[in-house]
C-alpha cells in the first residue's frame, strides 16, 4: 500500500489542476493509496496578510505578453476538463497562505484535508474570495466536517505558524522550487501538474518495484 505527500501552494493554479489530476489517478488505481497528504508550501511568503491585488501582482511579475495570455488560455481549458472554471476575470485579492496552510495541517488529523485543500481553491480560483480571512476559512473548515468553533479560536491563535513556517523551509532546503510536487512513499517524485495517466504510471512503478 502507498502513500502520497504533495506539496502545494493553494494560491497555486496548477497546484488545483495537479489535484484534481490526482483525484482521476486514484479512481483509476482504487485502493493502492491509503493515504494523501497535502503539505505546505508558500510561493510568495512576504505577502502582506491583507493580501495583494491579483491584476497588479500579475502584471507587475508577468505583464500581459501574448505568452502570458497562451499560457492563461491552456490553463483555463486544462481546468475546464477536469471540472474547474478559473475566474481570471473578477476583482481578487491574492492571500498570504500561511492561515490556510494551517487549516490544511489541521485538517489531515480530522480527515478532512481532501475536502478542505478542494473548498480552499474552489473559494479562490472559481469564487474569487480571499483565503486569508479567517471567517471564511472557518466556513471551509465547517463545510468539510470540522469543528467551526474550534477552528475560528486555533485562527486567531498563532498556532502552529512556526511549524508551518519550518516545513515551508525544510521543502525549499530539499530542492523543491515549484508546485505542485508529488512525493511517493517518499522514494519517487514527480514535479509540475502532471497528467493523470504519468501519476498513474509512477504508483504503477513504484507498486511493482
Amino acid at each position: 500500500m502507498m502513500e502520497i505527500d504533495v506539496v502545494i501552494d493553494v494560491v497555486c493554479p496548477w497546484c488545483f489542476v495537479g489535484k484534481r489530476q490526482l483525484d482521476r489517478a486514484l479512481e483509476m488505481r482504487p485502493g493502492v493509496v491509503t493515504e494523501v497528504r497535502y503539505r505546505p508550501y508558500q510561493l510568495s511568503p512576504e505577502t502582506p496578510p491583507e493580501g495583494v491585488d491579483r491584476n497588479a501582482y500579475y502584471e507587475q511579475k508577468f505583464g500581459n505578453s501574448p505568452q502570458f495570455q497562451t499560457a492563461r488560455k491552456h490553463l483555463r481549458e486544462t481546468g475546464e476538463d477536469l471540472g474547474i472554471t478559473f475566474d481570471f476575470d473578477s476583482e481578487c485579492r491574492i492571500a498570504n497562505t500561511l492561515d490556510a496552510h494551517r487549516l490544511m495541517r489541521w485538517s489531515l488529523s480530522a480527515g478532512a484535508q481532501n475536502a478542505v485543500a478542494e473548498g480552499l481553491m474552489q473559494a479562490y480560483f472559481e469564487q474569487c474570495k480571499f483565503i486569508g480571512d479567517h471567517d471564511l476559512l472557518a466556513v471551509i473548515a465547517a463545510d468539510a466536517g470540522m469543528d467551526r468553533k474550534l477552528v475560528a479560536e486555533l485562527l486567531a491563535s498563532d498556532r502552529d505558524k512556526e511549524l508551518i513556517a519550518q516545513e515551508v523551509a525544510n521543502a525549499r532546503q530539499m530542492g523543491i522550487s515549484g508546485v505542485p510536487m508529488f512525493i511517493f512513499d517518499g522514494k519517487g517524485a514527480l514535479s509540475g501538474a502532471q497528467g493523470a495517466e504519468m501519476i498513474v504510471k509512477a504508483i504503477d512503478q513504484l507498486e511493482a518495484a
